[in-house]
C-alpha cells in the first residue's frame, strides 16, 4: 500500500518536501499516523536544513477518521486508551517544533483539526487566500490533543484561541493572518511557488543561527523572559565556534554585505 505521506529531497537536498496524499480528504486514521510518525523520524534522523510541509488534493484535511481513530476508545469508554493516545499525539506535535532547522506548513485550502495543530507547530504558516482553518474537536466531544490549543494562544493570545476551539468554527486565512495565526497571505495560484521558495531560502541560510534563534524562542515559551535572557548569550554565544559564522564574516568584510553562503555547520 502506497504511503499516506511521502518524505522528498529532489533537486535540493537540503531541504525535505513532506507530503500528505491520503485521498479523498487527508483524514486522520490510523496508517496517516504511522506514516507521520515515521516522516518526523526520518526528519530527526537524516537531518536536513529546512523542511516544507504540504499536502496534495482539494483540501489539506477534513480532519479526522472519528470511525477508525476514536470511536472504539469512546465506545469502551477507555479511558487509558484515550490518554495513550493523546500521549502519542502531543509528543508528535512536540517532536516537530523541537526540529532544529526551519519548518514551513503551506495551506492550500480547508485545514481541519490535525493539519491545522501540525501547522501550529511549524515555524512558519503560508496561506492560500482560499484557506480555512478550524480545530473543531468540540463538534464531537473533544479537545485538540496534539498542542494546537496552546501553540494557537501563543500566537493570537488566549481569548482567541479559546473562542476558536470553543466555537469549532472555520476561519479564513485573512482573518487568521489578521490576528497573527498565519505568518504570511498569498493569492491561490502563487501559493505552492511561494512556500517552497521560503522554505528553500531558509534552508539555504545560517541554519546554526536559525536553531540558535528556535531554542531562544522555545526557552521564552517554557520559562519566561528573564530565563530566555539568561539563557540568550549562551547559545548565541556558540555561534561563534561555527564554520558559518566565520565565513559569513570573512564574506562581508571582503564582498559586503548579504553575499555569504552557509552550509549549515
Amino acid at each position: 500500500m502506497t504511503s499516506p505521506i511521502r518524505v522528498e529531497t529532489g533537486s535540493d537536498p537540503a531541504l525535505a518536501v513532506v507530503t500528505i496524499d491520503h485521498p479523498p480528504l487527508n483524514l486522520y486514521d490510523r496508517d496517516l499516523h504511522t506514516a507521520l510518525v515515521e516522516a518526523v523520524t526520518q526528519l530527526e534522523t537524516g537531518k536536513p536544513r529546512g523542511a516544507l510541509f504540504r499536502a496534495e488534493g482539494k483540501v489539506v484535511s477534513g480532519g479526522v477518521d472519528v470511525r477508525d481513530s476514536f470511536l472504539p476508545i469512546s465506545q469502551d469508554a477507555d479511558v487509558e486508551a484515550g490518554t495513550r493516545y493523546f500521549a502519542e499525539l502531543v509528543e508528535l506535535g512536540e517532536r516537530v517544533h523541537r526540529l532544529p532547522f526551519p519548518t514551513v506548513f503551506a495551506a492550500h485550502g480547508l485545514t481541519l483539526t490535525w493539519a491545522f495543530e501540525l501547522a501550529l507547530a511549524c515555524d512558519l504558516i503560508v496561506a492560500a487566500e482560499s484557506a480555512s482553518f478550524g480545530l473543531i474537536e468540540a463538534t464531537v466531544g473533544l479537545t485538540p490533543a496534539m498542542g494546537g490549543t496552546q501553540r494557537l494562544a501563543q500566537r493570537v493570545g488566549q481569548g482567541r484561541a479559546k473562542y476558536f476551539v470553543m466555537t469549532a468554527g472555520r476561519f479564513g486565512a485573512t482573518e487568521m493572518e489578521r490576528w497573527g495565526a498565519v505568518d504570511r497571505l498569498v493569492p491561490d495560484g502563487e501559493l505552492d511557488a511561494t512556500a517552497r521558495t521560503l522554505a528553500q531560502d531558509l534552508a539555504a541560510g545560517p541554519t546554526t543561527a536559525h536553531a540558535a534563534t528556535k531554542e531562544i524562542l522555545a526557552t521564552l515559551a517554557a520559562d519566561g523572559l528573564d530565563t530566555a535572557n539568561a539563557r540568550t548569550a549562551e547559545i548565541a554565544g556558540k555561534l561563534f565556534a561555527t564554520a558559518d559564522l566565520r565565513g559569513a564574516m570573512d564574506s562581508f568584510v571582503e564582498r559586503g554585505h548579504g553575499k555569504a553562503t552557509f552550509r549549515g555547520a
